[in-house]
């Protein structure tokens, strides 16, 4: 059952967005995972190739193939994948478990590499951490949350002067949502607030 704010009642009485309210493994992701702070540099890599592999596609699409991402990205550890070669590069281009797009592969070994250099000015997370407003949008409906912002333009920006590719300003306000840098959770979703880096 749905109201008018587009929030989908489940069986256990709690409200989520269409886009969480059905698939079983989007569900336990909206409601385990999403928008909860990460902080650490290799959680903040992960999250960030991702959402570069998702552009175009649908985060259920990733979400499935994560565990072969995963694998394939040595757990996103910056600093091996950092040192990907191009038969590393043509080895993933033959892995079916991921999505096999040869810009977003080689995206994601120049992105570990900016990652590493990113170390010097305190790392990956606490950059991208810095980009948080003041304010966070308070939903009311799903055709209220932004789909990015002039934070996510400026950190698009900054990434791509460090040697970052695939970091559009809606790619990373995406990211932004997903780690807890902004929450924009319905103000009827039972996740609303449960971040702690808000208070609504």
């Amino acid at each position: 059952m749905s109201d008018d704010s587009g929030l989908v009642v489940g069986d256990d009485g709690l409200g989520r967005p269409v886009w969480a309210s059905v698939d079983p493994l989007l569900r336990d992701y909206y409601d385990t995972e999403w928008g909860m702070p990460i902080r650490d540099e290799q959680g903040m890599f992960e999250r960030l190739s991702l959402e570069a592999f998702q552009s175009g596609l649908s985060w259920a699409t990733i979400l499935r193939k994560r565990p072969a991402f995963r694998k394939a990205f040595a757990d996103f550890d910056p600093e091996r994948v950092a040192r990907f070669d191009d038969g590393d590069v043509e080895r993933l281009m033959g892995d079916a478990g991921i999505v096999r797009n040869r810009m977003k592969v080689n995206a994601a070994i120049t992105n570990a590499a900016a990652t590493l250099r990113l170390r010097e000015q305190g790392g990956l997370a606490d950059f991208i951490w810095g980009f948080q407003p003041d304010v966070t949008p308070e939903p009311q409906t799903q055709a209220d949350v932004p789909t990015q912002s002039p934070e996510s333009v400026a950190l698009a920006k900054a990434l791509r002067k460090k040697g970052f590719s695939f970091v559009g300003p809606t790619t990373m306000y995406a990211l932004m949502e997903a780690v807890g840098i902004v929450d924009t959770h319905l103000l009827g979703s039972h996740r609303r607030g449960t971040s702690g880096v808000w208070n609504r």
